[in-house]
């Protein structure tokens, strides 16, 4: 006996898990497996006694009929999806491929129900919608925050300006007024930014730069001043290796300012805040290394919430669980990646990796 009268057809096609389907060019079933009656709920005799239309989801049934006459003509149909009603009222979506057999006037096909992959892109669809209206009410939220936080930032210029400094004999009241009026140009200059980028026609075209990392980590420092010199901060920093990076230069600032301030924020206490700064080059990628030795983070615990929007972790008042949100969101929007290397008490190691 040779293998061709071994093979037993019947018993694949009995026991196959795809929809195994011959239809004639009337439109009717003429012979379905055990998994067509499985999963529409009918059994054979009622599959065979009705057009195959009606088993079809109205929204499909003119669609899948103009594939049909294609069918009939003699050209083969593969991938095309569409909707059944089963028995119980249930849609399922199913992909086909048909070849017509034209002498015999039948249509041999074979189905696979993706009912699950299509509820899966509806999900992702919608979560798509979703993510996309909130981007837009974020962005405009920003927007209108920085254009309307403008006008008393100028009013407090105006105010610095109207203010005779050699009227007042104290140096250290002199001293505070130029650290407050340096701060405000400093706010006003990042306002400004903010709002130019934010005006542009499309947000995410941020622009690339050469950014020195000296001369950003200095302004940075000095348009926080006060914060710096009240908390005793100590700043050591070494750029020698990479003195630049290519990024965008208020998304750095931004970064800066966010990693000071939260180690000034989670300060251990008793202890003076200090802060390591260096940059790496290499392979392609050039790194910032930022180290503080302030409470740090239980990263077995936090590790997936870490740069969650609103998460805190230290239960201080100040906390508004934005600062890492915003750095994570910086340096992957660009095509970088962070990494945090910390244990409780022992304080924080972040990693910035840019493409060079």
């Amino acid at each position: 006996m040779g293998i061709d009268d071994a093979i037993d057809l019947d018993l694949f096609f009995e026991l196959t898990h795809d929809l195994l389907i011959v239809a004639g060019n009337d439109g009717y079933f003429r012979k379905v497996n055990p998994a067509v009656c499985q999963l529409l709920g009918y059994s054979v005799d009622e599959l065979r006694s009705r057009p195959i239309s009606e088993f079809i989801h109205p929204d499909d049934r003119e669609l899948t009929a103009k594939h049909r006459e294609h069918l009939i003509k003699g050209s083969p149909l593969l991938n095309f999806d569409n909707r059944y009603i089963t028995k119980n009222g249930d849609v399922v979506w199913l992909a086909w491929t048909s070849i017509p057999v034209g002498d015999a006037g039948l249509i041999y096909a074979i189905a696979k129900n993706i009912t699950h992959k299509k509820k899966l892109d509806l999900t992702r669809n919608e979560l798509l919608t979703s993510f996309t209206r909130i981007n837009s009410d974020l962005k405009q939220l920003t927007y209108t925050t920085a254009h309307d936080l403008r006008s008393p930032v100028n009013n407090l210029l105006a105010v610095f300006q109207l203010i005779d400094l050699s009227k007042i004999q104290d140096p250290e009241t002199v001293g505070f007024i130029q650290i407050l009026k340096t701060a405000t140009d400093s706010l006003k200059k990042t306002l400004d930014a903010y709002v130019d980028v934010l005006s542009t026609k499309d947000s995410l075209l941020v622009s690339l730069e050469d950014c020195d990392l000296e001369e950003c980590l200095h302004s940075v420092l000095g348009s926080i001043g006060s914060l710096t010199h009240r908390a005793d901060l100590d700043v050591h920093f070494d750029f020698s290796e990479a003195p630049t990076i290519r990024f965008n230069l208020k998304f750095l600032e931004s970064v800066f300012l966010n990693l000071i301030t939260n180690s000034i924020k989670y300060k251990k206490p008793g202890l003076r805040p200090s802060v390591h700064v260096s940059s790496q080059s290499g392979n392609g990628y050039s790194k910032v290394i930022f180290s503080d030795n302030g409470l740090g983070f239980d990263l077995d615990s936090m590790r997936d919430k870490l740069f969650g929007f609103r998460e805190t972790f230290h239960g201080n008042e100040d906390s508004k669980g934005i600062g890492l949100y915003l750095i994570h969101s910086h340096i992957t929007s660009l095509g970088g990646r962070i990494e945090v290397d910390s244990k409780p008490n022992e304080g924080a190691t972040f990693i910035l990796t840019f493409k060079e």
